[in-house]
């Protein structure tokens, strides 16, 4: 069985084969697929807003979402997909809404995490997770270990994450290294800053989508 063939069996369970959604996939160049992709999670409090809800349920709806894009990208073979979900500026947000968003983190780590691991992905989560209350800490080590083992697409969950967070947080700790090994700080290079990166291990970012509500 070659690769489209291989790919086109993965969707056969949920796609129906006369279907827009089967036309649409015979048309996907197999071999061009990026390896790596992001997607920051924007715009679900202005989604509700447009339909007269409230915020949390804008977010209610970015977990299926999330649900759909996790299915998608495991059965496409992606290598990695990051969920930028919770930024270094998010708690600015109201107290109810950031509360609301834990709570959502934990419910669907434990309602997801068993499909989440039958589907062969690796979970693991960057950014300043160690901000994060005690019970969410919790139930991301959980997810952490159930999937240590598995060899498919990596997913990783960015939270209390930002950009330039990550760089400085990647300076120190290879500036760290420099002096533990008894290096001149002059001679640190884009190598040593690259291993401290929160996505260190992971392919390089291909593609980078921004929902916006």
């Amino acid at each position: 069985m070659d690769s489209e063939a291989r790919m086109l069996a993965n969707f056969s369970e949920v796609i129906a084969a006369d279907s827009c959604d089967a036309a649409l996939l015979s048309r996907v160049a197999w071999d061009q697929l990026p390896r790596h992709v992001g997607i920051i999670m924007d715009g679900n409090g202005r989604w509700a807003a447009q339909r007269g809800q409230p915020r949390v349920a804008g977010h209610r709806a970015g977990i299926e979402a999330v649900r759909a894009a996790v299915e998608t990208g495991a059965r496409l073979g992606l290598g990695a997909l990051t969920l930028y979900a919770f930024s270094t500026e998010n708690w600015k947000r109201p107290r109810f809404e950031v509360d609301a968003l834990m709570r959502m983190l934990k419910r669907y780590l434990r309602l997801e995490l068993e499909e989440i691991h039958r589907q062969n992905i690796r979970f693991q989560t960057i950014g300043r997770t160690g901000a994060l209350a005690d019970s969410v800490r919790r139930e991301i080590q959980r997810a952490v270990e159930r999937t240590a083992g598995n060899t498919g697409m990596v997913l990783s969950v960015a939270l209390n994450y930002g950009g330039r967070a990550e760089i400085i947080d990647a300076c120190r700790a290879a500036l760290r290294r420099l002096r533990e090994r008894g290096q001149d700080p002059e001679a640190i290079s884009e190598e040593d800053i690259e291993r401290e990166l929160y996505t260190r291990g992971l392919p390089e970012l291909d593609l980078l989508v921004r929902t916006s509500g």
